[in-house]
């Protein structure tokens, strides 16, 4: 599993994430399945977490600062940005 899922891109990992839900909210599944639905989805959940935070971490802002043009990374504190970031 954990090979696979390390090899599945993100936008796989949703829509596999997907259809689990859907087969979960659909109820008609026996209860074994539905705890290896479970499980899977909590594992394509994570993968799908790693994904984001690896490419937030790739991702700069550029911003003005006195005229000239500076790279910071995406996501600062309340302080510079003026947001709440997560």
């Amino acid at each position: 599993m954990a090979n696979e899922a390390t090899e599945i891109s993100f936008e796989e990992a949703m829509a596999q994430l997907e259809t689990i839900v859907e087969q979960l909210e659909d109820g008609d599944v026996p209860l074994e399945k539905a705890i290896d639905l479970f499980q899977r989805g909590m594992k394509l959940s994570q993968l799908c977490g790693q994904k984001l935070e690896q490419v937030e971490q790739k991702i700069e802002m550029i911003v003005e600062e006195g005229g000239e043009l500076k790279r910071k990374p995406f996501g600062g504190t309340l302080e510079e940005t003026g947001e709440l970031s997560e």
